[in-house]
């Protein structure tokens, strides 16, 4: 009998996948449940961080979000941050890596952070509103 690509790695135990599920959980929230925080006004707690370069912050943001590039992230530059609070990062999207770099450079500087799946770009795609000068066009710029 011939197996399936599919099951060629066996799954793992429910034990194993609970435990790798909720990890990948605690380090990333989706646009989807965002937004409807974002909507219910459920905003304590979090902060929403753009974590590419000034000019793509102007161009299209998160509403609510605050711009925090991650070359510029030093103890200095997030020293009137609150570390009780949770910093959720964002980038333009998948094929970027701002925010997990930025993400890394805050936890690194004893912040808890989360990232945003897919970046802005999944955010737009969603439909979900955006802040800014242009929309269209959305690039790394980090």
């Amino acid at each position: 009998m011939t197996t399936a690509r599919t099951l060629t790695v066996p799954a793992p135990a429910p034990e194993a996948a609970t435990k790798y599920f909720g990890a990948e959980l605690a380090f990333e929230v989706d646009p989807d449940d965002l937004v409807r925080d974002l909507e219910a006004g459920h905003t304590d707690g979090y902060v929403i961080v753009e974590t590419r370069a000034p000019e793509a912050f102007e161009a299209a943001r998160i509403p609510g979000a605050i711009n925090l590039p991650y070359r510029d992230m030093t103890a200095e530059t997030t020293a009137h941050l609150d570390r009780q609070l949770v910093y959720v990062c964002y980038c333009e999207s998948i094929h970027c890596n701002a925010a997990t770099k930025g993400a890394l450079k805050l936890a690194q500087l004893g912040f808890r952070v989360k990232r945003l799946s897919g970046g802005i770009t999944a955010w737009i795609s969603a439909g979900y509103p955006v802040e800014g000068a242009a929309t269209p066009g959305i690039r790394c710029a980090c």
